[in-house]
């Protein structure tokens, strides 16, 4: 039976991104509008805070050391000790109602992030692909707000969901060439009552586990977009899932309270969680290759 534990009692603005550092044994954390990441090693129960400058949208672990961050400038190169950011890629430049949103890497060590209208007013916002070599391509358009984004275990499909149009994508996905085809509705949540996707993740077995931002639960979906499990949560806006601990076995959930009603209603909005006791576990993160 799961088992949902308050990890963090915080009140993050857009918590995101929880992603395991196998590197150093932590996870680590944003809060978006925040401007911060932060980091938690388990065991000691130790925590930090970088503040930074600029909104970030995601990160990833990077294999010369450190992270990418998408921030509201581009891609760039962060140091998790000192907080220096090194713009790798501007984007969007010309848009400033935009900013990067959520992002994965690939197991060829590729950076994808979606971008996303700040206030929601349209679809302005993009698919992104930034190679190891730093050239950037811009996959396709009319997105308003870029989330979901997971690769299966087989590397053979890859999700990505626009939370504002309510619909989770798989494409085809080639892993040597980088290229994605075939986009289908693999989810649509459009009338079904539980939330819509934010961000996510895919476990050993191909199992899509997906926040339901304004549906206060954590859903677990089969590859044939079947809803296998939803697990409640004590906030109606988690905003991101990741797999992480020693043995990829602990289901971690950031919240947000930029969504919730208040405090008075909502107490733990904006908290990180642990899910334990799935029977699900997590894949190795990849690291940015650039």
């Amino acid at each position: 039976m799961s088992c949902v534990d308050v990890v963090v009692e915080r009140a993050h603005i857009l918590g995101e991104c929880p992603l395991w550092d196998h590197r150093e044994g932590r996870l680590l954390w944003i809060d978006c509008l925040g401007q911060s990441v932060h980091g938690l090693d388990l065991d000691s129960g130790e925590e930090s805070r970088l503040d930074l400058e600029t909104r970030i949208g995601s990160i990833g672990l990077r294999r010369a050391g450190g992270l990418i961050a998408a921030t509201k400038q581009g891609f760039a190169a962060l140091d998790p000790v000192s907080g220096a950011l090194q713009l790798l890629m501007p984007v969007e430049a010309a848009m400033p109602g935009n900013r990067l949103n959520d992002g994965k890497c690939d197991r060829a060590g590729r950076y994808w992030c979606g971008s996303m209208n700040e206030t929601f007013a349209g679809p302005t916002g993009s698919l992104y692909r930034l190679g190891a070599d730093l050239r950037l391509e811009r996959l396709f358009g009319g997105v308003v707000v870029s989330n979901g984004i997971a690769f299966s275990p087989d590397d053979a499909r890859m999700y990505f969901a626009d939370s504002r149009r309510e619909v989770v994508y798989a494409f085809d996905f080639d892993l040597a060439a980088g290229t994605i085809s075939n986009r289908r509705v693999f989810i649509d949540f459009a009338g079904a009552g539980i939330g819509r996707a934010d961000g996510a993740t895919v476990d050993a077995e191909g199992n899509y586990w997906c926040a339901l931002v304004f549906g206060g639960a954590v859903g677990c979906f089969a590859p044939d977009g079947r809803l296998l499990e939803k697990i409640a949560l004590p906030v109606t806006h988690p905003t991101m899932c990741a797999f992480g601990g020693p043995d990829l076995d602990i289901l971690f959930v950031t919240s947000a309270t930029c969504l919730a009603d208040g405090p008075e209603t909502e107490p733990l909005a904006g908290a990180l969680f642990a899910i334990s006791g799935t029977g699900a576990r997590g894949l190795p993160e990849p690291q940015f290759a650039g």
